[in-house]
């Protein structure tokens, strides 16, 4: 049992074993308690720390751990809260937030339930090691309880540079702008170069998260379509003409869904279309450190080849690292970053500063290129077991190329089926997957299902959980 089920379980089993205690009545023993559950003293120190998050436990440093009294609540204390329904809805430009996309992938499965949904690495797969080493080492700097730049730590800044724009250098540290992760780069994007009620070219399908912010955002994504060689740009022009957009959002580098990689000539076409429609081009580079062993070198971000300030680049080290290292970084020139920078200063003030010295500690330790290895090679044998079953079992249901990069698969499934009674099957079977409805920002050309295969214990899950979905299908 690992050490997260661990501690979940022992925090149950105490939450049955509070209901007899009275208040303020103590608790055994951290000992005790170790030697009742065979646990490791971690685990009783954080099941206590749940329990007392919760309000169920009261630690007392030096006496113990008690009963906390019970609240008692008082008759009548939810009111009418009907008057929100009008107050929320009443003014002229209201919009609702649907995040159903985003929670969808936020979810964790029960513990029983193979996850082929998440967008995070397994917790077997991070670097707890690294991190916490990192992290120690950074709360040991001088000034690390300080308060950073606006910008970010110009140490950070510089390293991102560096590995955006590659051996040329075309970027520098004053290009940069470091954020909390890779979502909030997308919303600050979006909020800061487009006005609300403008249209916003969004790939079609296209990463939901980027849908949730641009609905939130008042704008109106307009969709444009993707094919095995990344956005069409023969429909790029006139998306542009006849919307007069002036942001696309796209995923030149493993797609998602669909695990596209954006060709030669379009990279191109992409940069030269938009620079003539006066538009800018946020590229959501989210997937690049998540390469495959079996990969070939990968083409530069599209940033790395445009001196005009065309392209606001979006990276992060979240997907390739913890779901809470939230680190990430937007790149941008001219008016376009000034732009940026006042809107982040607004949203956030800053990101906390020893997370960004955590963060610098991390990618400049030798294990860092031992991580991204490590990374590269799990995911290659993860995506060689998936792929490797369904072509299987129902090869129909591959697309025509597997990308070698990503942590997902985009499955088309036979025409008329319905997707919601089929991620409802195949979680009652045991797997967790998600429809890809959430995917399309108009009405979907066909029923699909996106398989991730990061957040899956290992290969054998994998497998097992293909096996569900299957068996889903065919009843």
């Amino acid at each position: 049992m690992n050490e997260r089920s661990s501690v979940a379980t022992l925090a149950d089993s105490l939450r049955r074993e509070l209901q007899r205690y009275t208040d303020g009545q103590m608790l055994p023993p951290s000992r005790t308690l170790m030697e009742r559950y065979r646990v490791s003293p971690g685990t009783v120190s954080r099941a206590v720390a749940v329990l007392a998050a919760e309000g169920l436990v009261v630690s007392r440093p030096g006496a113990g751990v008690f009963r906390a009294p019970r609240a008692h609540p008082r008759a009548g204390a939810v009111g009418d809260l009907s008057w929100q329904q009008v107050a929320l809805s009443a003014q002229a430009d209201a919009r609702t937030v649907d995040a159903s996309g985003v929670l969808a992938t936020l979810s964790v499965p029960p513990a029983e339930v193979i996850d082929l949904n998440g967008g995070y690495l397994h917790p077997s797969l991070q670097p707890e090691r690294a991190l916490a080493a990192a992290l120690a080492r950074a709360g040991r700097r001088p000034g690390t309880w300080s308060r950073p730049p606006v910008e970010g730590l110009p140490e950070l800044r510089a390293w991102f540079a560096a590995d955006i724009s590659g051996p040329a250098g075309s970027l520098s540290a004053a290009d940069v702008l470091v954020t909390a992760g890779g979502q909030s780069a997308l919303s600050t994007a979006l909020r800061s170069l487009a006005p609300p009620g403008a249209p916003v070219l969004v790939e079609s399908p296209s990463y939901p998260g980027t849908l949730a912010i641009a609905r939130a955002a008042g704008l109106r994504p307009v969709p444009v379509p993707v094919d095995d060689s990344g956005v069409r740009t023969d429909l790029l022009a006139d998306a542009f003409a006849a919307t007069g957009a002036r942001v696309l959002v796209c995923q030149p580098l493993f797609h998602n869904p669909t695990g596209a990689v954006l060709s030669p000539r379009r990279r191109g076409e992409v940069l030269r279309i938009a620079r003539e429609a006066g538009a800018f081009v946020v590229e959501d580079d989210f997937a690049r450190k998540l390469v495959h062993a079996d990969a070939p070198p990968l083409p530069l971000p599209l940033a790395a080849d445009d001196p005009d300030g065309v392209v606001v680049h979006v990276g992060s080290l979240t997907k390739a690292t913890s779901p809470s290292l939230r680190i990430g970084a937007l790149t941008a020139r001219g008016a376009a970053y000034e732009r940026l920078r006042a809107l982040h200063a607004v949203d956030s003030f800053f990101v906390p500063r020893p997370l960004q010295e955590t963060a610098l500690e991390l990618v400049a330790a030798p294990s860092w290129r031992s991580h991204l290895r490590l990374v590269a090679r799990e995911l290659r044998d993860r995506r060689q077991a998936v792929a490797g079953e369904l072509l299987r079992r129902a090869p129909e249901l591959l697309p025509p190329a597997i990308p070698l990069g990503g942590y997902h698969l985009w499955l088309r499934l036979p025409e008329g089926t319905d997707e919601a009674a089929v991620v409802a099957a195949t979680h009652r079977a045991g797997a967790a997957v998600t429809p890809g409805r959430a995917y399309f920002p108009a009405e979907p050309p066909a029923p699909y299902l996106r398989i991730s295969y990061a957040g899956a214990a290992n290969t054998q899950q994998l497998t097992d959980g293909i096996g569900h979905l299957l068996d889903a299908l065919r009843r």
